[in-house]
């Protein structure tokens, strides 16, 4: 199966709701039917078989979490949410990593090939949602005409933010 007939199999329900829109959302959710069947394999083996479990629900949260967090008021909220998410989608590379000797390497290294995918879409979004929450702040600050510094801005402002985002 590909991505796109994947895509194809969605239920409109699901691709109407504007959270279809986040790409580490659709990504996260193909991510878990895939991970289905590989944790179908490793409960096969009993030597994998708490690995399975620990394993889908690792890769089972990822959109969980997303969805949660896409569903909040606040971009604080939402940063909390994702960064849920960011860490079962780490979570699941080591438990692919883990798993590479009954999935195989080549299994494994896609898996984890499309969670780092989603984990640098994650790193992205985390302090996108925390800049939506600092931007409001800054909103009160320009309505009442003056800027809280003067010359340059500070070390933290959304231009070095925009600059320097932390890939890790």
């Amino acid at each position: 199966m590909t991505y796109r007939e994947w895509l194809n199999r969605i239920p409109k329900e699901m691709t109407a709701d504007p959270l279809w829109t986040i790409e580490a959302y659709r990504l996260a959710m193909f991510a878990a039917d895939v991970g289905w069947a590989d944790a179908t394999k490793l409960m096969q083996d009993k030597r994998t078989l708490d690995l399975s479990g620990q394993l889908y629900e690792a890769v089972g949260s990822i959109g969980a979490n997303i969805s949660e967090g896409f569903s909040r008021q606040s971009g604080r909220d939402r940063a909390r949410f994702y960064e849920y998410a960011l860490g079962s989608a780490r979570e699941s590379r080591t438990w692919y990593f883990n798993a590479r000797h009954i999935l195989t390497d080549l299994v494994a290294t896609h898996r984890i090939q499309l969670l780092t995918q989603i984990i640098r879409l994650l790193m992205v979004m985390v302090p996108d949602q925390r800049r939506n929450e600092l931007r409001e702040g800054e909103l009160s600050y320009t309505a009442a005409g003056s800027l809280p510094w003067t010359e340059s801005p500070p070390a933290n402002s959304l231009d070095q933010l925009l600059e320097n985002v932390p890939l890790s």
